[in-house]
C-alpha cells in the first residue's frame, strides 16, 4: 500500500496542471525518503519545467537522493524537446528506485525512458494506479491511441428533459442553469483545449464562449459554416479567443481566426482529423442539439457532462439528447441543478 499512497499523492499533483500544459501530458513527482516526503512537484505549464525537475529543485537535502524513492505518474522523458530529458536528471541524481504509474504513449519516449533508467542500474516499478492515471491523462492517450482529440458532450437540460423552448431568431435562449452551474461550466471551458458549437447555436445566440465568470484560458473555438454565413461581427470572431471555421470554399487565416476547408458530406472524421494535426487534444461540445446528436449517432465521443435542473420544467420545446447507452459515471448536485457524468462504454480502453 505504500506505493499507492505516495503514487495518488503524485496523481493528486499532477491534476493541478489541467488546462495548463496541454498538449503535454499531467505529470506530478513525489520523492519519498524513509517513509517521509522530501521533495514534490507537479508540471505547471507548457515549455515548463516537468514534475520531476520541479520535485528534484525543491529537495532541500540533495544528499538524501540517492536514499530515496522517485514516485512519478508518467514514464520520464527521455529526449529533447522544451526541456532537457528527464530521465538524464534522476540518473545524475543518483536516484536508485523509481515507481511509475504509466508508460508513456509518445513515440519519443514509449520504453526510451525506462531503458535509460534500467541502464543506470535503477531499481523499476511499474503500473502502480494505472487504471487511476490512465483517467487523469485521458486526452493525451486518446490523442496518441485512437489519432484524434477527446470529446465532451455537454449541455443542460430541464427536469422534463428539454434543452430550449420553441423560439425565433428574436427570442433569447431559455436560461436553465443557475449562477454555480454557468462558473462550473467556464471552468470546464478552461480545462479543454477547444469548444465546438453548431452554425446555428452561433446564429441563433451569438455566444462569446469564452471563460469571462471565472479566471482561466479561454478555449479555441470551433463551428463548421460550410458556406461562411455567420456575420463578421459576431462574437465567435472576435479576438478574445482563437477560432476555427470549417468551410468547403477556402483555407485562410485572419487575425486569429482560422478557415478550414474540408469536403461537403461525411465530414466529422475528416474535421477531427485536422484537429488532431492541429494539437488539439481535447475539445468541449456544447450544442446545439443537432451537433450533440451527430456525436452520439457517429459513436465518437467520450464522456458526456449533463446537467438537469430539479425543478424547471416546460412542457414542450427542444428536446434533450438521449443517454441511452451511456455510462452513468458520477452524478454531484451543484445549485439547482444535478451535474451527471456519462462515459462512451464502446470508447474505453
Amino acid at each position: 500500500m505504500e506505493n499507492e499512497t505516495y503514487m495518488a499523492r503524485a496523481l493528486h499533483l499532477a491534476q493541478s496542471g489541467l488546462g495548463l500544459v496541454s498538449p503535454n501530458p499531467l505529470v506530478g513527482c513525489v520523492i519519498v525518503h524513509q517513509n517521509n516526503i522530501i521533495g514534490e512537484g507537479y508540471h505547471q505549464k507548457y515549455g515548463a519545467a516537468h514534475a520531476e525537475v520541479n520535485a528534484i529543485r525543491s529537495v532541500k537535502e540533495k544528499n538524501l537522493l540517492p536514499y530515496s524513492t522517485l514516485y512519478v505518474t508518467l514514464e520520464p522523458c527521455a529526449h529533447y524537446g522544451k526541456t532537457p530529458p528527464c530521465a538524464d536528471l534522476i540518473v545524475k541524481s543518483e536516484i536508485k528506485k523509481v515507481v511509475i504509474c504509466n508508460l508513456d504513449p509518445n513515440p519519443l519516449v514509449a520504453g526510451k525512458g525506462i531503458q535509460k533508467l534500467k541502464e543506470a542500474g535503477i531499481d523499476i516499478t511499474l503500473d502502480v494506479l494505472h487504471a487511476q492515471g490512465k483517467w487523469l491523462n485521458r486526452r493525451f492517450f486518446t490523442s496518441f491511441e485512437k489519432n484524434r482529440p477527446y470529446i465532451i458532450l455537454k449541455w443542460a437540460e430541464t427536469k422534463d428533459g428539454f434543452v430550449d423552448s420553441i423560439r425565433d431568431s428574436n427570442s433569447t435562449a431559455l436560461k436553465i442553469s443557475d449562477a454555480i452551474n454557468s462558473n462550473l461550466v467556464h471552468t470546464w471551458r478552461a480545462q479543454e483545449d477547444a469548444i465546438w458549437v453548431g452554425k446555428n447555436t452561433v446564429l441563433k445566440d451569438n455566444p462569446s464562449l469564452t471563460t469571462r465568470n471565472i479566471v482561466g484560458k479561454n478555449p479555441i473555438r470551433i463551428t463548421c459554416d460550410k458556406k461562411n454565413n455567420i456575420p463578421p461581427e459576431f462574437h465567435i470572431f472576435n479576438p478574445e479567443a482563437k477560432t476555427i471555421i470549417f468551410n468547403i470554399e477556402k483555407n485562410e487565416e485572419k487575425d486569429a481566426n482560422k478557415w478550414m476547408r474540408i469536403s461537403d458530406e461525411n465530414c466529422l472524421e475528416e474535421m477531427l482529423d485536422k484537429l488532431h494535426q492541429y494539437k488539439i487534444q481535447s475539445i468541449l461540445v456544447e450544442g446545439g442539439t443537432w451537433l450533440l446528436n451527430t456525436f452520439i449517432k457517429s459513436g465518437i465521443w467520450d464522456e458526456a457532462r449533463v446537467s438537469q435542473h430539479k425543478d424547471l420544467t416546460i412542457g414542450t420545446g427542444i428536446k434533450a439528447p438521449k443517454t441511452l447507452n451511456m455510462n452513468l459515471k458520477e452524478k454531484v448536485l451543484e445549485g439547482e441543478m444535478e451535474v451527471k457524468f456519462y462515459t462512451n462504454p464502446h470508447q474505453l480502453t
